[in-house]
């Protein structure tokens, strides 16, 4: 569930007035986070919404996590979760790394071996979607 909360929270998250494509790492789509805040699978189901105050919800509009200004991740009770880095690096609740948001979207996980790309995406959100929700298609 944790994983499945923070995911959701990276799709949401956009800078762009378009819907952001959140890729799989031989460029498959994984899902969108369009504009509005609502994340959306690759079939463009509802996975659920993250609001302008931080806040991740699920399709049926529960509040299943948050997001912190300064990157840390909880999860609905407020127990942190994990932290998202201003360099990219992400952290569970251990501090032990899970993985990195490269500045050009690129997504690794600890080994650096490519998980996908969210490009143009908040790391924060991006974080969510590959390292602590599950988007399923």
């Amino acid at each position: 569930m944790k994983k499945s909360v923070f995911l959701i929270a990276l799709f949401l998250i956009s800078t762009a007035l378009f819907s952001q494509t959140i890729q799989t790492s031989n460029y498959g789509t994984k899902g969108y986070i369009k504009s509005d805040g609502t994340i959306q699978s690759s079939n463009y189901a509802t996975m659920g919404y993250i609001k302008s105050d931080g806040t991740i919800q699920n399709n049926s509009y529960g509040t299943i996590g948050y997001i912190k200004t300064d990157g840390t991740i909880q999860d609905n009770h407020y127990s942190t979760v994990g932290y998202v880095k201003k360099d990219g690096t992400i952290q569970d609740s251990h501090y032990s790394t899970l993985g990195y948001i490269k500045p050009d979207g690129t997504v690794q996980d600890s080994h650096y071996s490519t998980m996908g790309y969210a490009k143009g995406i908040q790391k924060e959100w991006a974080a969510v979607v590959f390292f602590f929700f599950d988007i399923q298609k």
